[in-house]
């Protein structure tokens, strides 16, 4: 009897690994873009425990002198299977990550690039050095065990200079502040392809926790898009080529701020600014309504303060 019940669980003990394991695959499937750059899309919904926090944009360029690599993702998990990813594309080392911002989803998968140079603007590897193992814990509430031996690690190097050329890329970097207050583009000039980070959302409704004000935001989309590009890769949303990603992300700011405005304007409360309709123009765009709700706790407030005074 005792043989026997050793032989009946042997089969479970031996499969529970690979059974959490599965249950744990982000399923990260690379996509070349461009020349030599590949992007890895994330899913356009919000943190849950069936995505581990898939829903960001981190892309990747092979290059003579090894792999460059935009954001790392949500947890060490996520680093380690994009690590294999991209060791299915290429032999190549991965050689510099650049963290755009201190957004948990965009840098929280730096521990399986230990060996690489990861940088990352002043004012990002402040925010991540100091509120970066907040930011996994509140990941981990809202995703589970996807984000287990998930620790921060910021950057190691910042980056201050404008242009940096690694195995034939000409890269150069623009420093903005209007998602975060420190946000990342970095422009690869041998390709066209304009890495914008959450500077820009692609049929994906923009997130507003941080932002200095939506006005400064608007205003530095001016600058981007005045910039030489073919592609660019938004921090969320399909890559985009014609310009669109950021006239899309410029319009929904623009009502944003005027929505915002008028209801303060009008003495309305928060509530009853939550509920107000979404314009038709964004039906395409998803996840409107839980972001616009998220954008009023966020941003609200300062508005009531500005038509109080």
């Amino acid at each position: 009897m005792q043989m026997l019940w050793l032989l009946l669980m042997v089969p479970v003990w031996m499969t529970m690994p690979q059974a959490q394991a599965g249950r744990f695959d982000y399923g990260l499937e690379p996509r070349q873009i461009a020349p030599d750059t590949w992007l890895v899309e994330g899913r356009r919904e919000s943190f849950s425990r069936d995505n581990g926090g898939h829903i960001v944009n981190v892309a990747f360029i092979v290059t003579e002198a090894g792999v460059v690599l935009f954001d790392s993702g949500p947890s060490r998990r996520f680093g380690e299977q994009l690590r294999a990813a991209i060791a299915g594309v290429t032999d190549r080392p991965v050689v510099h990550v650049f963290n755009s911002h201190a957004h948990p989803d965009h840098f929280l998968g730096n521990q399986a690039f230990a060996d690489a140079t990861i940088w990352a603007l002043p004012g990002t590897a402040q925010q991540i050095a100091r509120d970066g193992d907040g930011l996994a814990e509140n990941l981990y509430g809202l995703v589970g065990d996807w984000m287990r031996g998930t620790e921060a690690m910021p950057p190691a190097r910042t980056l201050e200079q404008e242009r940096f050329e690694v195995g034939g890329h000409r890269l150069r970097f623009l420093a903005f502040k209007g998602h975060t207050g420190a946000d990342l583009v970095m422009l690869d000039e041998a390709t066209g392809v304009l890495f914008a980070a959450d500077m820009v959302f692609h049929q994906r409704a923009l997130t507003t926790p941080q932002t200095p004000g939506l006005a400064l935001w608007r205003d530095e989309l001016s600058q981007l898009a005045a910039l030489d590009y073919r592609w660019l890769v938004p921090g969320h949303g399909p890559v985009d080529e014609g310009g669109r990603a950021i006239d899309q992300t410029r319009d929904y700011l623009d009502w944003l701020d005027h929505t915002l405005r008028r209801s303060a304007d009008a003495g309305l409360t928060m509530t009853e600014v939550m509920a107000l309709p979404i314009d038709n123009r964004f039906d395409s765009i998803r996840l409107t309504r839980y972001e616009f709700a998220r954008t009023v706790a966020h941003l609200y407030p300062r508005y009531e303060q500005q038509a109080f005074h």
